[in-house]
């Protein structure tokens, strides 16, 4: 069996997003390719509430997944379905966007925010799917104790354990796993996959060869297992794998589709009505 090598490490770049939330964009339209199907990651690591209260005020999304994790932290959810959730530690909000979607997410002042949020294309023939949302419970995810590693279930499978949501679409396993200092911990994966992880916490090296510290993504080759090896802080991070789409991709803001008409289109509705193919009948904004 081939250990996956490591390919590239991102660091990303701090920018402003929202109504100026701070935050490291780690992914984005550079790295598109790369990491199909994974669009979009933010790294979110403030203790100061004036990095992250403005938020994200209400804002449209199509042709994607929106998927927010948080270890720390504390953020509003309210939708277009008139769905309102909650996100706390250890807690995820899995939206589908598809046809259409307006939200919002808006933090609330706690003593660390520590998290992320990942955009996952959809497939042309899913672009436009019903709109959904899913509020994931701390409690709702397993935990499982596979050696050194303590790990949580997002999504997907591990070891015969399923997680809080299969993925209606993109099959992604996400799993969120933590190390102690001193250890190495291993896994079988998918060879043909997409995989990346997200270090959330301290620092370590990963297929013998590269060391990545918290707020990196470390996109890996092909091959049928991932290892990594703790330095001496222990380390957390985040494992997501899937299959790629390898289709193209047309991106302009909270849009996601295929071709730049489709583009064109969207921002059409947006601007002069039709967007919202679905919406609760007491939603306002």
């Amino acid at each position: 069996m081939s250990v996956r090598k490591v390919e590239k490490v991102i660091a990303g770049n701090q920018q402003y997003d929202g109504a100026g939330v701070s935050l490291r964009r780690v992914l984005g339209n550079d790295t598109v390719k790369d990491f199909d199907p994974f669009l979009m990651l933010d790294f979110f690591d403030s203790k100061n509430p004036e990095d992250y209260l403005n938020g994200f005020p209400w804002h449209p999304h199509r042709g994607i997944e929106t998927v927010t994790y948080l270890i720390k932290g504390e953020i509003d959810h309210g939708d277009s379905l008139n769905n309102k959730g909650k996100i706390t530690d250890g807690c995820c909000q899995w939206m589908t966007a598809g046809s259409g979607i307006i939200h919002q997410e808006m933090p609330k002042a706690s003593p660390h925010m520590l998290g992320m949020q990942l955009w996952i294309n959809l497939a042309a023939k899913d672009k436009m799917a019903k709109p959904h949302y899913r509020d994931i419970k701390a409690e709702m995810i397993k935990e499982v104790k596979d050696g050194a590693a303590a790990v949580r279930i997002i999504s997907g499978e591990f070891k015969g354990h399923k997680g809080a949501i299969e993925g209606d679409y993109v099959k992604a396993q996400l799993l969120d796993v933590e190390l102690p200092p001193d250890s190495t911990w291993e896994t079988d994966t998918v060879k043909d996959n997409t995989l990346f992880v997200m270090v959330m916490e301290g620092s370590g090296l990963f297929s013998g060869a590269q060391v990545a510290s918290k707020g990196n993504a470390v996109l890996f080759g092909k091959g049928d297992k991932f290892k990594v090896q703790d330095c001496k802080q222990g380390v957390r991070f985040i494992l997501l794998s899937a299959k790629p789409l390898k289709e193209p991709v047309a991106w302009a803001g909270p849009i996601v589709m295929n071709t730049e008409e489709e583009l064109e289109e969207a921002f059409e509705e947006i601007n002069y009505g039709g967007f919202i193919k679905e919406k609760h009948p007491d939603f306002r904004v």
